[in-house]
């Protein structure tokens, strides 16, 4: 019999598919209770031991004292945020899914807990993809910090690979050389900062920060995502980094956060350590409200100006954001007073390119939108409420020895018909600033109404 190329394609089709259901079948659920009983585990961490890949682990209302590590992929579930809780105690973490120590790890799930009382991070994801973490919540952790001793920044005890974490010792959830992954539906408070992507251990890439609630984390940013020092790299410029790029923050609650130290509600940073790469990220229709150095921050520190790489902080976005009430930033990123948006390049002079800054409602700052980088930054469709400055150029504010950048703010809304100068209009403050010409009305979306 001649067996044709389709029967044998068939054949091969079909083989991939019982293997497929093969694997579903075999996944089993686990279950964990505080008693043992019913034939569950006492402790989460020995369901995850006897766990195969693609296991659903059930956590029942309870409160387990466990710093749980996670190495293959799995399900782990809990019965809501007010019932089962991971008091972490005296530990390093609550949750820890570690891809460092197993490469190619996906398909983590955590949902459902509450995670509290950490030395360091309540969830640590490392070197890890497609990983989800929602409607958790994590309250009070980094319990060790905070460190802001410069002769010591290190937090003792934490893995080695956390290049940078003076300051504070992590905070509610730190993603880690981590991509594809998705972070849905979260409380994040009490802290010392909410959300961190760095990229010590490889790339983050292509992550999806939305609809959290980070409030009230005083030390640091609500949302940050930093560019730090690659493991086992040194001075005196360190290793090029992998980048933390086209990552996307949405519709998220960023307040209250960085009142103590200086935290933006979203933050865009390299750590100084470069050439750093933060790049092609998106933030998008947040509320940012009450934060400590601004609604939105992008800092990078070094470059041209200190003989050092540039740091490589382009294509960046913010679009349609709810901005109001947040503190000046301050050091060689300093603003003339409370900022909604501060793009800047220090002293370091490293161009920040391809910005765009579109569609944000800002009200109640001294600064709607403030530039430092010798590049252009557009500004558009913006309304721009605050009544004081609607744009600045704070390069010779901030002492920055390059000051050759322009920034393109034509149709805006300035507060007024009139444009800026109006009575009761922002204004502009600086120069190589385009604002001719301007909207006469605030910005709406297609049905008529206000953006925001």
């Amino acid at each position: 019999m001649r067996i044709t190329r389709c029967s044998m394609l068939l054949t091969v089709s079909c083989a991939a598919l019982v293997a497929a259901s093969l694997q579903t079948a075999a996944a089993a659920t686990l279950c964990v209770d505080p008693s043992g009983g019913g034939g569950c585990y006492s402790k989460i961490q020995t369901a995850v031991n006897h766990a195969s890949p693609n296991d659903v682990i059930n956590v029942y209302r309870g409160t387990y004292y466990e710093d749980v590590t996670i190495g293959i992929p799995l399900s782990l579930i809990g019965a809501g945020a007010h019932n089962s809780v991971i008091n972490a105690d005296g530990l390093g973490n609550g949750i820890f899914v570690d891809g460092l120590h197993h490469p190619g790890l996906h398909g983590v799930t955590i949902a459902g807990f509450t995670v509290e009382n950490a030395l360091y991070e309540a969830i640590l994801l490392v070197s890890a993809s497609d990983v989800t973490v929602r409607n958790t919540r994590m309250i009070n952790n980094d319990k060790f910090g905070p460190v802001f001793n410069p002769a010591s920044p290190s937090c003792v005890g934490q893995p080695s690979f956390e290049t940078d974490e003076s300051g504070d010792c992590g905070g509610a959830l730190h993603l880690i050389g981590t991509s594809n992954s998705v972070i849905s539906g979260n409380l994040m408070t009490g802290n010392a900062d909410g959300v961190l992507i760095s990229d010590e251990t490889a790339e983050s890439s292509g992550n999806l920060v939305t609809h959290n609630i980070v409030k009230n984390n005083p030390l640091d940013c609500g949302i940050v995502l930093a560019s730090h020092a690659p493991v086992g790299s040194s001075g005196p410029y360190y290793a090029a980094h992998y980048g933390v790029d086209n990552n996307t923050i949405a519709d998220n609650i960023s307040k209250d956060n960085g009142v103590q130290v200086g935290g933006a509600g979203v933050g865009l940073f390299s750590d100084g350590n470069g050439p750093g790469r933060v790049s092609g990220n998106v933030v998008i229709d947040n509320t940012l409200t009450g934060n400590g150095i601004g609604g939105v921050s992008l800092h990078t520190h070094v470059g041209p100006a200190f003989h050092a790489p540039a740091d490589n902080m382009s294509g960046n976005s913010i679009i349609g954001n709810t901005i109001s009430g947040n503190l000046a930033d301050s050091g060689d990123t300093a603003t003339p007073g409370r900022v909604g948006i501060n793009i800047n390049s220090g002293g370091g002079g490293s161009p920040v390119m391809g910005t765009v800054i579109t569609g944000n409602t800002i009200s109640d700052e001294d600064v709607d939108i403030a530039i430092n980088t010798p590049a252009l930054v557009d500004i558009h469709l913006n309304s721009l409420l605050g009544g004081k400055i609607g744009v600045a150029d704070v390069c010779a504010f901030d002492g920055a020895t390059i000051c050759t950048g322009s920034i393109d703010a034509i149709q805006n809304y300035w507060g007024c018909d009139d444009g800026p100068g109006g009575k009761k209009c922002s204004t502009v403050s600086g120069t190589d600033i385009l604002y001719i010409p301007w909207l006469q009305e605030r910005v709406t979306d297609d049905n008529g109404d206000d953006q925001n």
